[in-house]
């Protein structure tokens, strides 16, 4: 029997466990104004509704088991550095950066503004798409990350887990993962690496994200940019945002009581969200964010 090799073959064994229907799916990709190109997975029929942004070091698989819990039109995006997307020569993915590239696709891809829902970078990411452009956003939904993280822990966690970019098979890294507590059940672990590396030449596997080569500068480069005098409040962006915000935090996630207390003070009008999950809440508890986004679907936009 001859095995299916697309991208996509996971689906159905996962919509079988959400007792989901397996949506129309394809890879699209956008040619961004520089030159590079911005990829992206489309699901459903019609104009999607919704658009999710992965964190550091994923890509735009994080987000199967939501959309199919979701099961409405959804735009799915590689952030730049991730995925099929470009890399970056001069190694800028600040969320800045990136933001404006979401904005190229979005509206390549749809007219209908969107619940934009961010996690981590990704998250950080959508604040500053929801603030210039606030047209395209309807609400936003920001996992388990705030501006000015209030802890060096997330960075320190992912320098280590970084520090190994090779290895001689993707079980060893399904079992790396799973040592720091990312990911949810090995499946689902080997899923995420599967989509996540790619096998060299020399039979040697690595990431396939350029994020994982850069990690210390990414990290270097933004704690620079928080410390320095001239340095602008990190809450800039998201306090901006017009559109309705909701922060999902996991219970063993990377935020502190710190920075759900002064996302609360920033943003008074704003809901805070608990989920019994890590820091990838969409992978260890998706029902959350799908019952988020729809939620926000039936509500009249401001």
């Amino acid at each position: 029997m001859a095995h299916d090799t697309s991208e996509f073959r996971y689906l159905p064994a996962q919509a079988d466990v959400l007792h989901a229907t397996v949506p129309a799916a394809q890879r699209l990709s956008v040619a961004l104004p520089d030159g590079r190109t911005l990829s992206m997975l489309r699901f459903g029929e019609g104009d999607p509704e919704v658009t999710l942004l992965h964190g550091a070091g994923l890509n735009a698989h994080t987000w199967d088991s939501v959309v199919l819990l979701l099961g409405r039109p959804a735009l799915v995006i590689d952030l730049a550095g991730h995925g099929d997307s470009s890399w970056r020569d001069d190694l800028d993915y600040s969320p800045a950066a990136l933001a404006a590239d979401v904005a190229h696709a979005i509206t390549a891809q749809t007219a209908q503004p969107q619940v934009l829902v961010g996690h981590s970078l990704g998250g950080l990411t959508a604040a500053v798409v929801a603030a210039q452009h606030p047209a395209l956003i309807r609400e936003l939904l920001l996992v388990d990350i705030v501006p000015a993280l209030d802890t060096a822990a997330a960075p320190a966690v992912l320098r280590e887990f970084y520090g190994v970019t090779d290895f001689d098979t993707r079980d060893d890294i399904v079992e790396r993962a799973m040592s720091f507590g990312f990911g949810g059940t090995r499946e689902d672990t080997a899923r995420g690496v599967f989509f996540n590396t790619r096998v060299r030449e020399d039979g040697r596997v690595e990431w396939k994200h350029h994020f994982a080569q850069i990690i210390g500068h990414a990290f270097d480069a933004l704690a620079d940019a928080n410390t320095r005098p001239d340095a602008a409040d990190p809450w800039t962006d998201l306090t901006a945002v017009q559109a309705p915000v909701t922060l999902i935090r996991g219970t063993h996630g990377f935020l502190q009581d710190s920075d759900v207390a002064e996302f609360t003070r920033r943003l008074p009008t704003a809901s805070v969200v608990t989920a019994d999950a890590g820091h990838n809440v969409q992978e260890t508890s998706p029902a959350t964010i799908a019952e988020l986004a729809s939620a926000a679907l039936i509500r009249l936009p401001n």
